[in-house]
């Protein structure tokens, strides 16, 4: 019996794209369905290029009904996988699956994390501050921004005269890298 993963995202989903990649005929993990908030995000169309089904939901659908819990529960899902996705999870999705949500951050939390500290923003924090490293953090999540426990984190230096660009796409080969591998390591912990 494999795992089942369902992946939140908001925008591009490049992160969404090499965990598919990576449970792409993966003997114990399977990605089995991707949800967004936001019906012109790319990652709708990397899911369609794996012929994993998409779910597209509103903020009063997310918010006001039990519909994506629902759903989720309808199709058995074991984890699910937050890529970029910038809603803050409501309270009935965290009762309905307990220790089962994780999500990636771009900074080594507990710094520069929290409402409104997601991509470019965390970056221009990290940069803004001096920081001499950052990194990544992918950790369960709870009722607060960026505040579940922390499962791994990553680091990279940070240069004299690296740009913005720079320590993003150093921030994003942590990810690409790690995140796959945290997944597959979670999976007969939360499979049911």
């Amino acid at each position: 019996m494999k795992t089942r993963i369902a992946i939140f995202a908001s925008g591009s989903g490049s992160n969404a794209q090499k965990i598919m990649e990576h449970f792409n005929s993966h003997p114990e993990g399977e990605v089995v369905l991707v949800l967004t908030n936001n019906p012109q995000a790319y990652v709708l169309q990397r899911a369609d290029n794996f012929e994993i089904p998409t779910h597209v939901f509103t903020r009063q659908e997310f918010y006001q009904t039990d519909e994506v819990v629902k759903i989720l529960k309808n199709i058995q899902v074991d984890l699910i996988v937050l890529a970029g996705f910038l809603w803050l999870v409501p309270q009935s999705l965290l009762q309905a699956f307990p220790n089962q949500i994780i999500n990636i951050h771009p900074a080594l939390l507990p710094k520069y994390g929290g409402k409104g500290m997601y991509g470019d923003n965390v970056h221009k924090a990290v940069l803004a501050n001096g920081e001499t490293e950052s990194g990544i953090t992918i950790h369960f999540v709870n009722e607060h921004f960026d505040e579940g426990e922390m499962i791994h984190q990553a680091k990279y230096k940070i240069e004299p005269g690296d740009t913005l660009d720079i320590i993003k796409f150093k921030g994003q080969q942590l990810e690409h890298q790690y995140f796959p591998k945290v997944i597959e390591g979670l999976l007969k912990k939360v499979r049911r």
